[in-house]
């Protein structure tokens, strides 16, 4: 799809379509949080909930009803950019270095995001990842399972279809990647003290913007997810 033949949205449209997924998902998870806490299991499962029964279901539901008003029948096709094909040697190429990038902006930042959750944000409550020894082995299982799927495979692939290969094409001006980044940031409404670190660290994923091919943020996306997986498995292994 050429970006000449894309309708672009309007400011207040692009915001509310950037913030709305996440707002849905703060507000299930501030329903469910403690209900799943009084169950015996950390709160990352109320998020891991969130994704599965709201974001998901929000986010690839609209993008198969705009391919309804489109084509007349429910598709993505002529709805996703950025689809072209790259050399599979540019594949890994690219996906090393800019994980790396995203990884070394996320860890410099780390102070930032400390200094904002204690000073600004010290109200919120902390997700809850398990990983504190309050929890057997059995639930960490269940938990890191349903975290691998939903929040590490999943996720990842309907918020680039959404954010990446939806929205951001239809975003108008010349500064739109950096806005389209603080706005997916924002919509992260359960950790704003993140809002800078997500607004500069995904940055590099929008690389895809120039080579036109979404499938390298998507891999991205999904090894910086898989990152807690490795650590929740690592815990759990080393249990006695």
């Amino acid at each position: 799809m050429k970006q000449d033949q894309i309708e672009k949205h309007s400011t207040a449209q692009s915001v509310i379509l950037h913030l709305l997924p996440g707002i849905l998902v703060g507000c299930f998870f501030s329903l469910a949080r403690q209900p799943v806490v009084n169950m015996g299991y950390p709160s990352i499962i109320a998020l891991i909930l969130a994704y599965a029964f709201i974001l998901i279901p929000v986010e690839l539901g609209y993008l198969f009803l705009q391919g309804k008003k489109k084509t007349g029948r429910f598709t993505l096709q002529g709805i996703i950019s950025y689809r072209n094909a790259i050399p599979w040697w540019q594949y890994l190429v690219w996906v090393c270095v800019i994980f790396i990038a995203v990884g070394a902006i996320f860890t410099f930042l780390k102070p930032v995001d400390a200094f904002l959750q204690e000073r600004l944000f010290f109200w919120m409550p902390d997700i809850n990842y398990g990983l504190d020894g309050n929890y057997s082995r059995k639930t960490l299982i269940v938990t890191y399972s349903m975290f691998f799927i939903f929040i590490a495979v999943l996720l990842p692939l309907v918020e680039e279809l959404y954010f990446r290969g939806y929205l951001l094409p239809r975003m108008k001006g010349k500064y739109a990647p950096l806005f389209h980044s603080f706005l997916f940031a924002a919509q992260h409404v359960l950790e704003p003290w993140m809002i800078i670190t997500r607004t500069l660290g995904f940055l590099p994923i929008l690389f895809g913007v120039k080579k036109k091919n979404i499938y390298v943020g998507i891999i991205i996306h999904i090894l910086c997810n898989m990152v807690d997986v490795v650590t929740g498995i690592a815990f759990i292994l080393m249990m006695t």
